[in-house]
């Protein structure tokens, strides 16, 4: 059985480290490939595209120290509606303007999404984890 991989955009150190273990819960063989700046991902995730099962993307990034622009979830929007990926996509972010832009980015040209509110503390372990676990049965 060949290994499962995700792409994330997410720049939150600590939201990574629980997205993480998360993974490691659902199967420690899991991949998680992460990206903290929007522009890098555009560069290097097409590389990934043809085995991914899953790509979750934030919106709002922190610059890097050193770092003037990191893009962001709307760029990489963008960038995946070209792409036409075939696995599925998960926003997960609190700015509910730029997460409809996100998605109706996506079904113009017909790639389905779906979107995760992050409330409450537990929400990556209770609410992103249920769903992500069922999508990624849903791309196998």
């Amino acid at each position: 059985m060949a290994t499962k991989t995700i792409l994330m955009l997410e720049d939150d150190s600590d939201r990574l480290a629980r997205f993480e273990i998360v993974i490691s819960q659902i199967d420690p063989e899991i991949r998680l490939i992460q990206w903290r700046n929007a522009h890098r991902m555009i560069r290097e995730a097409a590389q990934y595209l043809p085995s991914c099962n899953l790509i979750c993307l934030d919106h709002d990034l922190e610059p890097e120290p050193r770092e003037s622009d990191p893009g962001d979830g709307l760029d990489v929007a963008r960038f995946l509606a070209e792409q036409r990926p075939v696995c599925p996509i998960l926003i997960h972010s609190s700015n509910g303007d730029r997460v409809r832009r996100m998605v109706g980015v996506f079904e113009l040209v017909d790639i389905q999404s779906q979107t995760i509110l992050p409330l409450g503390a537990d929400w990556i372990e209770r609410y992103w984890r249920k769903r992500v676990e069922g999508l990624l049965v849903s791309s196998t």
